[in-house]
């Protein structure tokens, strides 16, 4: 359970999180004000932390999972984790004019690809389903018949047409827009009669003044008088569906939710939410609002921009691990921020009170990097580079099927030493990085392997007798020296040793200088004139290989 969550009120006072929170009461008319904290709502807070932790990832499926709707679901998985809880995904799919065919299903699809998969959701389902609000609507409708007889909610029978008039003269008074609690007012004979007559009705809330502070996990003590600047809010929209503000609450207390951690534009609904909970007679669950995820500018990501969903991350091949990694990285709650941490050390590392209220920018150019790291560690892991053989496999076969010439290449160990080559010089392309030097030999993900620049690796290159010639006319003289070369390396090849040994070559020759030297051998292990070292390609692809596509220039020049 939270360290700093005591069920005292001396403990509580005196915990870390409230000292913070005392210093995060938002300014009221240019000055700051003072919490009041009384018995009541300290006991309440307090009793919300007591037995099982139950978090919830709640989007919406008119639109597919994006990096901030990860972050958030990942602060949520984490947390549960943390602290021996369950990770519950709800869909919030009433708006169902702006449903997204298809959104529901991949936003599971891709918790469960990014390794967070939820304990309880629409598919896996769960003791407290169903997890669609479509299908709760009895619910929804049981709690506003509640609250219009308990005198917190009544029915609302203005026009669409009235509505958008009240808009139009607000702004035109330079206000902003809200409604003017007409139907608040109307007698209960009025209000039965047009319920008689079939008359088109919303249900709203009767926002009240005298709002409670109540303390964010990470915004500390917050309090809006949301009776002062908004109107009454509908609840129950006129097509039988309810809005966000009675959805979430009804949900979060039938899930027995008890904590809800969400982005920081809610911050200002929590305390109209509050008043719906204290309305109710139930007991609200801990708030926690997350700062919001930025571009590296500053500015607002944006659904807009095609690349930040995580569909189009998979499709690149991505590391989810590697996801995971840069939207924690560049945010807070952890106790460092080096790069390259698994899921299990960001759960171990995990700290609330270390969450900030500043944005998390995020810098997706770096992204490369941090994929390269965790594609290093699952090649290190024998498991998870099983994986990665089986999957290079396929990609093999999809993109070079018709082209492979020795099936050798399909072969797991074949792979697995380009793999581990790969590794290496990854890892000594990051020293590079620090130096401001720049190696090709690098890959940043697995993709990378199937490009053009590495189809050596897969398909021997078909060499022309004006290619080799326009290079040297002492082209079968090299491949004698290439070719003794190799039986003197034995079948264990070291990219230091023969990157030593190649520079004597042209010293074996009589007009061949070393650049032309390098480009024979290039252009006959890759059929490229640029990419990784000559060393580095004739590791990865072994003595056999090498010995076979030299062979060739020992031939006939018709046989080329």
């Amino acid at each position: 359970m939270l360290v700093w969550l005591k069920t005292c009120r001396r403990c509580f006072l005196r915990s870390p999180v409230l000292q913070r929170g005392f210093q995060s009461v938002p300014v009221v008319g240019h000055r700051r004000a003072e919490p009041q904290v009384n018995s009541a709502a300290v006991y309440r807070w307090c009793s919300t932390v007591q037995g099982e932790v139950r978090v919830r990832f709640a989007p919406s499926p008119t639109g597919f999972l994006h990096l901030g709707g990860l972050r958030t679901a990942l602060y949520n998985y984490i947390f549960a984790k943390k602290y021996g809880g369950q990770f519950i995904l709800r869909l919030e799919d009433t708006d169902q004019s702006r449903l997204v065919p298809g959104a529901a299903e991949s936003i599971e699809d891709m918790l469960e690809w990014a390794g967070i998969p939820p304990d309880e959701s629409p598919r896996r389902g769960g003791p407290h389903g169903p997890y669609l609000q479509s299908q709760r609507l009895h619910l929804y409708d049981q709690t506003a018949r509640k609250l219009v007889e308990s005198g917190h909610g009544y029915y609302c029978f203005c026009s669409h047409q009235r509505l958008e008039l009240l808009k139009k003269e607000a702004l035109r008074a330079g206000q902003t827009p809200r409604y003017d609690n007409r139907c608040r007012h109307l007698r209960a004979d009025q209000v039965q009669e047009k319920l008689a007559q079939g008359a088109p009705h919303v249900v709203r809330f009767r926002l009240e003044a005298g709002v409670e502070p109540f303390q964010d996990l990470i915004f500390g003590w917050n309090r809006h008088e949301v009776a002062q600047v908004e109107g009454d809010p509908v609840v129950i929209k006129a097509d039988g569906f309810p809005t966000y503000h009675l959805a979430n609450i009804v949900d979060d207390h039938y899930m027995k939710i008890s904590h809800v951690l969400r982005g920081s534009e809610w911050l200002i609904s929590t305390s109209k939410h509050l008043l719906m909970y204290r309305a109710l007679g139930w007991t609200p669950p801990t708030f926690g609002h997350l700062p919001l995820l930025m571009n590296s500018d500053g500015s607002k990501l944006s659904k807009r921009q095609g690349d930040i969903f995580i569909e189009n991350f998979c499709r690149q091949g991505v590391l989810p691990e590697a996801l995971l990694d840069i939207t924690t990285n560049c945010g807070s709650g952890f106790a460092s921020n080096r790069m390259g941490r698994r899921l299990e050390e960001l759960i171990s590392e995990f700290n609330p009170s270390k969450i900030t209220t500043h944005s998390a920018l995020l810098d997706l150019e770096k992204l490369p990097e941090f994929n390269r790291i965790h594609l290093q560690q699952r090649i290190e892991d024998e498991q998870k580079c099983c994986v990665l053989i089986k999957d290079l496999q396929q990609q093999i076969q999809q993109i070079y099927a018709a082209e492979i010439q020795d099936k050798e290449v399909l072969e797991g160990d074949y792979i697995r030493r380009v793999l581990h080559l790969r590794k290496v010089i990854s890892a000594t392309f990051a020293l590079f990085l620090l130096s401001g030097t720049h190696s090709l030999g690098h890959i940043t993900s697995l993709k990378e392997l199937v490009s053009p620049t590495y189809s050596y690796l897969w398909v021997r290159p078909s060499l022309s007798i004006q290619q080799v010639a326009a290079l040297t006319k002492e082209a079968s003289h090299i491949a004698s020296l290439v070719l003794r070369l190799i039986e003197g390396q034995g079948e264990e090849l070291s990219v230091d040793q023969l990157a030593k040994d190649l520079k004597s070559l042209p010293k074996q020759t009589k007009a061949t200088k070393y650049r032309e030297v390098m480009k024979l051998l290039r252009l006959v292990l890759s059929g490229l004139q640029q990419g990784p070292s000559v060393a580095e390609m004739m590791v990865s692809l072994g003595p056999a290989e090498i010995r076979h596509r030299f062979q060739k220039l020992l031939l006939p020049p018709d046989s080329c």
